[in-house]
């Protein structure tokens, strides 16, 4: 078992900075590849970014790419989501997930944080 803990949500102006942090204990951490996945009042969890057991390689979705930055420590057993010029329309509460497979669908991730706030105002 993996436990996820997600933290540094917030209220933020369009176009300020968040970092997330997701802290995990359990197994062994960097055993996992790591997503961080947002879902917004009515709407479906989507992806937003993973990062690979190693940290080598990382995946956007499209809508944050270029201003979102995922990176992790395993030695601190944490994976960050850095969020840079934020938009009302990614105000969402934002889950980071581990899982052996990853990638970008929910259906590669086993364990799941219990979420964190983000709002954005325009």
């Amino acid at each position: 078992q993996v436990q996820l803990v997600e933290s540094g949500g917030g209220l933020v102006q369009a176009g300020g900075s968040l970092r997330l942090s997701c802290a995990a204990s359990g197994r062994t951490f960097s055993s996992y590849a790591v997503g961080w996945f947002r879902q917004a009042p009515g709407k479906e969890r989507e992806f937003v970014a993973a990062i690979t057991r190693s940290g080598e390689v990382t995946y956007y979705a499209d809508s944050v790419k270029g201003r979102f930055t995922i990176s992790r420590d395993n030695a601190k057993n944490t994976v960050y989501l850095q969020m840079n010029s934020l938009k009302p329309e990614d105000t969402a509460v934002y889950y980071c997930a581990a899982g052996e497979r990853g990638f970008t669908t929910l259906r590669g991730y086993d364990f799941w944080g219990q979420g964190t706030q983000v709002t954005v105002s325009s």
